[in-house]
């Protein structure tokens, strides 16, 4: 039986990472050949091997999504190796600095911005033609809870994931007719390593008690839970979603 990515050329940016990793493993699964990409060699590397060993297909390459040419280089050296792109998820991203937004250096504030949303937007601006060269493709953002609702202290990311869903509308209004479909996924508080290093700091630990009574399931979700939403609407059977942002938070945004 033909499984749901199969064929499918997909890129991940920010794959070795918690979501990213695990979105990755999740897509293999499901038949996609991948293109891990990870400022962080060693991380990225350990995806696309494991995607390997297990019988998938993925190979890593390096880039700081700061650099535009970084960027193109990443989605050139896609079609030069698998010949099309069918299909991306921009994940990468940073945190927020967890400090009132009246302390809030502009270097963080601009740190948050490149990284969370001009990253995502060059993203998009060199897939899509990239697409369009084999007929079209999908798209999927990662946007946060958060670009929905607000919480102290994380002024920078709070506004980065809400430009997020704006710049996910905005192309899904224009590529939406060149059959590039674009969407974004809207997590909750997820369970990674990234989520345990913060739980550190006495305030976000409060935070966190306070949001997992939000979250209705009675638990955070696993990385791979967001990857399952994520390959669904990169897949055709989810061909006339775009231009959504779609919560995968257990009920968090109704609570």
């Amino acid at each position: 039986m033909k499984t749901m990515l199969e064929g499918k050329v997909i890129l991940v940016t920010g794959g070795g990472g918690g979501i990213g990793s695990a979105t990755c493993t999740v897509l293999a699964e499901h038949g996609a050949q991948l293109v891990v990409s990870d400022i962080n060699q060693t991380a990225g590397e350990a995806v696309a091997k494991g995607v390997c060993e297990a019988g998938g297909k993925a190979i890593y390459i390096e880039a700081d999504l700061k650099s535009e040419a970084a960027i193109e280089r990443v989605v050139a050296r896609t079609l030069a190796h698998y010949g099309r792109l069918d299909g991306a998820f921009n994940n990468a991203g940073v945190e927020q600095s967890n400090i009132p937004l009246t302390e809030l250096s502009l270097e963080q504030w601009e740190r948050a911005l490149r990284i969370d949303l001009t990253a995502v937007f060059l993203c998009i601006k060199h897939q899509a033609p990239a697409m369009l060269l084999s007929g079209g493709g999908a798209i999927v953002n990662t946007a946060s809870g958060l670009a929905q609702i607000a919480i102290a202290n994380a002024a920078e990311y709070v506004a980065a994931k809400h430009g997020v869903v704006g710049l996910t509308r905005a192309a899904a209004v224009e590529l939406g007719g060149r059959n590039i479909r674009v969407n974004s996924v809207l997590p909750g508080i997820v369970e990674t390593e990234l989520i345990s290093r913060l739980a550190e700091q006495h305030e976000f630990k409060t935070f966190l008690g306070r949001s997992k009574d939000r979250h209705l399931m009675g638990r955070f979700p696993a990385p791979r839970e967001i990857g399952e939403a994520v390959a669904w609407l990169l897949s055709d059977h989810a061909s006339f979603i775009n231009g959504a942002a779609v919560p995968v938070d257990g009920g968090y945004l109704i609570n």
